[in-house]
């Protein structure tokens, strides 16, 4: 009896043991490793029925991507729930494993729902333990060069280098279509993504960012900026945890004032947008002790659950609405700009900024006083206004070579139809008249920007297997901003289509010459042109090379195919039945 009590004893202990993350069992500035995480969660799906560890795809660090998903009625069925009238969250952690709050604090809080039978009824939680993988295995103390703890994390990019928070558009990562599948294949109503900030010091443990509210769907700014984050605010103040907007300066201190930040789709909470889904990223304050940014991650989780089940009615309604907004709707802002002569006045508490002579240089350098806090009005910028809107076609037409962005359209449960039949086809074409290009690489691209283009109108032959893409779904928001190459993240500043831009014939001029000079007599029009050009432009007038191109573009020698985007619109519907 004696040893079956020490053994009962042990292994209770053992038990409870197994319940404390690592981040618990060391002194609270430690956090998981990768192995450690994915163990701990294997343990809490074992132990308890609510749980359930998934796997999806592969990264590249050749690991799957794995998602916890906690289901008070055990059902992990997305469509399922969906069909029970339950709301879905997702919380993604360690897309920057440097900034793991949201790791160590999810594995708490999901064995506090679990442990404690606090699992709500209309909610399914769903955790990406880390999601930058291959990143959270180079782990290092000083990659964070201005961060107060952990002892030890992982690295920015992933092993490909690439920073995750970036690729959620042009996927060059395994990591971002895995996440893509989770994603559509769940469909969250809201969407929380873990960081930690890195900048100005101020008196605040988190910031928010969220969706920025001018671009997200009306039905859904409404409910974030009136309910939703008012709510948020009001929450974490009585939990010891005041929340502020992210602090982007417009100086080099924030007493200037700040600007919301404006998450284009290459971001995962931009990305989220296209699709219908509120996100938020939260940054607490990157020197703050390592519990304090665990604990107030902690806090900020839970508020979300109990916020999205308290509202679970009305953000189902909110999201259906906005589908069926974005399905009929008929213009779509491609990018925005900040207004500069709108602002609020936001009551903000920082410490006083001050100079002193640098230790390295002896000139001046700024630093913040602790011992000097202060609470003031700043200026807070954050009002976006559309840029450039387009109207949407009927549907585009995307020729079968083009097969990469197909695939990413269907990932992102785009409805894609394959003609049947050879056609020939009046469609709306769009050539490149101008565009910029980054000097430098950036993610592995040389982005493109200031895209500007011209439109006609041509009758093209299109083949049997290529796709017709109607504009009648909710899925509205991600087809035009990433098929129209005047969107800020669409697939053409990505580089998606930079063959299009090479010309591949041309001419030898001492031959071209007597070629032009007929077309000059052949055609009255055409000469009428050339000297109307020479008239207007003296350049052009004592330039013999550029009046022969000219001569040449506007004949039927020049390659109709340069510089012509290869997807068209098309705007009415089409039979699209095989014979």
């Amino acid at each position: 009896m004696k040893y079956f009590l020490l053994f009962l004893s042990l292994t209770l202990t053992m038990e409870t043991f197994a319940q404390q993350t690592p981040y618990e069992l060391s002194n609270k500035n430690q956090t998981a490793t990768y192995q450690q995480a994915i163990d701990y969660y294997k343990q809490l799906a074992k132990t308890y029925p609510q749980a359930k560890l998934l796997s999806y795809g592969n990264t590249d660090f050749g690991k799957p991507l794995n998602l916890l998903v906690l289901s008070r009625n055990k059902i992990f069925n997305p469509a399922e729930i969906r069909k029970n009238n339950q709301r879905i969250l997702l919380i993604n952690n360690g897309i920057h494993p440097g900034e793991p709050e949201g790791i160590d604090a999810s594995m708490m809080l999901a064995r506090d729902l679990l442990k404690g039978n606090r699992l709500p009824e209309n909610v399914v939680i769903c955790i990406i333990p880390i999601y930058n993988i291959d990143g959270s295995f180079n782990r290092s103390s000083t990659s964070r060069a201005n961060q107060n703890g952990p002892e030890a994390y992982g690295f920015r990019g992933n092993s490909k280098n690439y920073d995750l928070n970036r690729d959620f558009i042009k996927t060059d990562s395994k990591n971002s279509a895995a996440f893509q599948e989770i994603f559509n294949l769940w469909q969250p109503e809201i969407f929380v993504d873990t960081h930690t900030s890195n900048g100005a010091d101020y008196q605040y443990t988190m910031t928010l960012i969220p969706t920025q509210k001018d671009k997200l769907n009306p039905v859904l700014a409404g409910y974030l900026t009136q309910t939703m984050v008012p709510a948020l605010y009001a929450e974490m103040k009585k939990k010891g945890y005041e929340l502020i907007p992210y602090i982007n300066s417009i100086e080099n201190t924030p007493d200037a004032g700040i600007t919301g930040f404006l998450e284009t789709p290459r971001y995962s909470t931009g990305y989220a947008a296209l699709h219908n889904t509120i996100g938020f990223m939260p940054e607490t304050h990157m020197l703050k002790v390592y519990q304090k940014r665990v604990e107030s991650t902690y806090q900020l989780l839970q508020t979300y659950i109990d916020l999205v089940s308290r509202d679970a009615k009305i953000i189902g309604e909110n999201r259906r609405k906005a589908d069926e907004a974005v399905s009929k709707q008929k213009e779509f802002p491609l990018s925005w700009k900040l207004n500069e002569n709108t602002y609020e006045l936001l009551s903000f508490k920082g410490f006083e900024a001050k100079y002193k002579p640098s230790a390295v240089s002896g000139a001046d350098r700024l630093y913040y006083d602790r011992n000097a806090p202060y609470t003031k009005e700043i200026k807070y910028w954050n009002k976006f206004e559309p840029q450039v809107t387009v109207e949407k076609p009927v549907a585009y037409i995307i020729p079968k070579a083009w097969d990469r962005v197909v695939e990413l359209l269907k990932l992102n449960g785009v409805k894609v139809q394959e003609l049947k039949d050879n056609m020939t086809l009046a469609v709306d074409v769009y050539y490149i008249s101008d565009y910029k290009t980054a000097s430098r690489p950036y993610e592995g691209h040389y982005l493109h920007n200031s895209v500007q283009l011209s439109t006609k109108n041509q009758t093209l032959n299109f083949y049997k297997g290529d796709y017709l893409v109607y504009t009648d779904q909710p899925q509205n928001r991600y087809i035009m901003e990433t098929l129209e190459p005047q969107a800020t993240d669409s697939f053409f500043n990505w580089n998606f289509f930079d063959s299009v831009l090479d010309q591949k014939e041309h001419y030898s001029a001492y031959v071209f010459e007597d070629t032009a000079a007929g077309l000059l007599k052949e055609n009255p029009d055409l000469k009428t042109k050339l000297d109307q050009k020479k008239l207007s432009d003296s350049s052009f007038a004592q330039n013999p090379a550029a009046q022969l191109e000219f001569v040449y573009k506007n004949s039927n020698y020049y390659e109709n195919t340069h510089l012509r985007y290869p997807i068209t619109r098309l705007q009415k519907n089409i039979k699209n039945d095989s014979k």
